[in-house]
């Protein structure tokens, strides 16, 4: 089994802390933001090492919307890369704990209706946006199996 290595980030590795150690009862929601997150368990695409992001909760029916914006940074987020090439993670909502398969979303209508659907869900996305001349990549997760 692969070695979990927590992000080096303070807050990301006690957000993750608290929503696992409380079985997905606390730390549900992003910082003081009220709004719901999700923790997304992935594989390190260099180091082979189990990596876990809190990530703004965005549901398309089954299935999650990821958007990789890092609040607009110039660079994409490390999680994005790990997700290009291990698409099979598991994404822990609250108390549900289910694998899944990320594929990222290049066919440009699908892109268009998700994008709508996050920024929905977490407005500051549109802002991001603006904030990069990178397009911010967006991936969907479906249930594996």
């Amino acid at each position: 089994m692969a070695e979990y290595i927590p992000s080096p980030r303070d807050w990301v590795r006690e957000q993750v802390e608290l929503y696992e150690r409380s079985g997905g009862t606390k730390g549900t929601t992003l910082r003081d933001t009220g709004l719901p997150v999700i923790i997304v368990t992935h594989t390190g695409n260099r180091t082979g090492a189990i990596r876990k992001t809190p990530l703004m909760r965005v549901k398309d029916g089954a299935n999650y919307v990821l958007v990789g914006s890092q609040g607009g940074a110039p660079r994409h987020p490390v999680w994005v890369h790990n997700l290009r090439v291990n698409p099979v993670v598991e994404i822990r909502d609250h108390t549900v704990v289910q694998a899944m398969r990320v594929r990222e979303v290049e066919d440009e209508a699908e892109r268009a209706r998700l994008w709508d659907i996050a920024v929905a869900a977490f407005p500051p996305y549109a802002e991001y946006q603006t904030r990069t001349t990178r397009k911010i990549p967006v991936f969907i997760a479906e249930p594996e199996g």
